[in-house]
């Protein structure tokens, strides 16, 4: 099974490696899911005098900050860890990762007011935000260009996973038995990164060739004391491609660094643009504040399931939508997907709209749908956003970029990213208050269908691509 949904490229011995550094990279991302997860059953209790398991109760307008929080911590994260990153490499920075990750569980469990609640998704958002920048590229480094989509789709595979876990457990963990089993989560995820050397673009990028053939020699699994010659052929190629591509880029910088024109010509232009129009769609389709905010979601459409169990099948819906991604994206590529997710999320959120509108706004009786179509209807959603704009998002994005500006156009589109986020998290709750789901969902349906239509006409496929160019 796993090998049909995987493919059988990512489990042999030359990839063996990079399948392995991916899985250990990714623990702090299933950590990270966990900590979205846990808000969603846990803002109902939180907002309810009865049910609080905390000293305090918070309002609508409370409640949208702890929510949107995370990304100030996202946005600060972007840049931070892309210092860090270019700094010190990858690997430091895959540390650093589990330090405001493991503040989290400590400032949630001694919270005695809602300023510290800001604080831990402030801490979230800093984990989330340097992890979109340093693992995508740092997965994107070590992986064989065969089955980079299938690795970096492992990333949000973890998240979900996380968000299914901090679902059940913020439903079913009392609130302060919660952070002492998950605080050992990113201190395991330390010890497994260790393991690995630093990438070996990031080494020939400071001038340590022999160290960059070692590291390179690991991830394609041919140092041991006998490789076989098709994998010597395989790592010479690759190590030529990385040389070469880092020596031209040198010779069209003249040993400078980054300026303007290296922004401002036509392919970073349109590069930059779609990364930016991928963010848009990543945060105003709606996805990411259902997360956050679905147990509010269904107990507004009068669902006669428990809404809390609806959330816990959405975490599901969720990981088989990033494993039919991990099954597609180095397939049929990525541009289809994307294509494919941005129609359904539109269709998705404009029907379950149009089911609020008439369970709000009309006196139509809903009761023979309410049990079933509310929780079908974002299932769909969630699914086919997974399929697509979300979990095919990072991949294009290292993909697209121009190699010399890769990095600082990563963190400056995932700072946006913070930004679209924050807005979508505060406003969102706002806006179900004052102007209903229905006007919300549609809203969400007409950034789908313009970014469509953006993907359509001005996105290229790259599949297959080489990130040395």
């Amino acid at each position: 099974m796993f090998v049909e949904i995987f493919g059988s490229g990512i489990f042999e011995k030359d990839f063996r490696r990079q399948l392995l550094a991916t899985l250990s990279a990714i623990v702090i991302t299933f950590c990270h899911g966990i900590g979205l997860g846990w808000l969603s059953p846990m803002l109902p209790k939180l907002q309810s005098a009865s049910e609080t398991p905390l000293d305090f109760v918070i309002d609508v307008n409370e409640a949208s900050w702890v929510g949107s929080m995370i990304s100030f911590g996202g946005f600060s994260g972007n840049f931070l860890f892309s210092f860090v990153m270019n700094r010190f490499g990858r690997k430091a920075a895959l540390y650093g990762l589990a330090v405001p990750h493991t503040c989290i569980w400590l400032l949630l469990y001694f919270a005695d007011s809602v300023e510290w609640l800001y604080v831990a998704r402030m801490c979230a958002g800093l984990t989330g935000g340097g992890m979109f920048i340093v693992l995508p590229l740092f997965i994107g480094e070590i992986a064989d260009k065969s089955i980079r989509g299938r690795l970096c789709s492992f990333f949000t595979l973890a998240i979900n996973i996380g968000i299914m876990v901090g679902f059940i457990i913020a439903s079913h963990v009392p609130y302060h038995v919660i952070p002492f089993v998950v605080i050992s989560l990113p201190l395991c995820y330390l010890l497994l990164t260790t393991r690995f050397p630093e990438t070996p673009q990031q080494l020939l990028h400071w001038g340590r060739e022999e160290d960059a053939k070692r590291s390179l020699k690991y991830y394609c699994n041919c140092d041991g004391p006998a490789p076989s010659k098709e994998s010597e052929r395989a790592y010479q190629k690759q190590f030529d491609e990385m040389r070469d591509g880092l020596l031209q880029q040198v010779k069209e910088d003249g040993n400078e660094g980054l300026t303007m024109a290296d922004f401002c010509n036509k392919r970073a232009i349109k590069a930059i643009m779609t990364g930016l129009v991928l963010m848009i769609g990543n945060a105003f389709t709606g996805t990411f504040a259902f997360i956050n905010y679905m147990s509010n979601i269904f107990e507004r459409v009068h669902t006669q399931l428990e809404p809390n169990t609806n959330t816990i099948i959405i975490g599901a819906v969720q990981i088989v939508g990033t494993l039919a991604s991990i099954y597609l994206v180095d397939r049929h590529g990525r541009k289809i997907l994307l294509i494919i997710s941005c129609a359904g999320t539109a269709l998705g959120t404009g029907a379950f709209g149009l089911y609020a509108f008439f369970g709000d706004e009309t006196e139509a009786d809903l009761s023979a749908y309410s049990a079933w179509l509310p929780v079908t209807l974002m299932a769909f959603n969630i699914f086919v956003a997974n399929v697509g704009i979300i979990s095919v998002t990072m991949v294009v994005l290292v993909e697209i970029l121009p190699q010399k500006i890769r990095a600082a156009a990563t963190s400056a589109c995932l700072g946006c990213l913070s930004g679209f986020a924050f807005t979508s998290l505060k406003a969102f709750p706002l806006m179900m208050e004052y102007w209903g789901l229905d006007v919300t969902m549609w809203g969400c349906a007409a950034v789908s269908a313009l970014c469509l239509i953006y993907i359509v006409i001005f996105v290229e496929e790259t599949k297959g691509k080489s990130i040395y160019d």
